[in-house]
């Protein structure tokens, strides 16, 4: 089993509750908008990070993460992107990837609304953690923590951490 948390569009700004939030967790995985390389220090220090870069990500980020991560964890296979889409409405990019990959879990960021939806259709579980960063047009920072067993995610939470203002 593995615990994993879940966050995105940071935008340079780091909440110090998400490290005590994802303290129990295994890994860490951000879906792009860094904003800037100390937040993927941070997170680093804390335990092991996955991520790709977002669009406003500089090449700092950009050489230390990739535009796209395919792997396998705990019998799932995940793919993270920073602008994907979600279920119905995938970008052209994702979605060829997503017919190739045939993820079980496909979780991107970039809009900086929160969803957990289920594509019945392609099989796979859609998340888009929202922003935890205090920049875009979003009301409330929210952060996800799931976990992830033998082929199976369980206990989803979904975390608010508070206005963004």
């Amino acid at each position: 089993m593995k615990k994993i948390g879940l966050l995105s569009d940071t935008h340079s700004y780091m909440d110090e509750s998400i490290l005590e939030y994802f303290q129990d967790c295994d890994e860490i995985w951000h879906a792009g908008d860094w904003g800037s390389i100390h937040i993927s220090d941070k997170l680093s220090q804390l335990k092991k990070t996955r991520g790709v870069y977002g669009n406003i990500d500089d090449h700092t980020i950009r050489l230390v993460y990739p535009k796209n991560e395919v792997f396998e964890i705990e019998g799932i296979k995940v793919y993270i992107t920073h602008i994907g889409g979600y279920p119905g409405r995938y970008n052209a990019e994702s979605k060829a990837v997503i017919l190739k990959e045939k993820p079980n879990l496909f979780i991107s960021g970039h809009s900086h609304i929160l969803k957990v939806m289920p594509d019945h259709k392609l099989n796979l579980l859609h998340i888009n953690p929202g922003a935890a960063g205090i920049h875009g047009f979003h009301q409330i920072r929210t952060i996800v923590r799931f976990e992830i067993d033998n082929g199976k995610i369980n206990n989803l939470q979904v975390i608010e951490l508070g206005k963004r203002v």
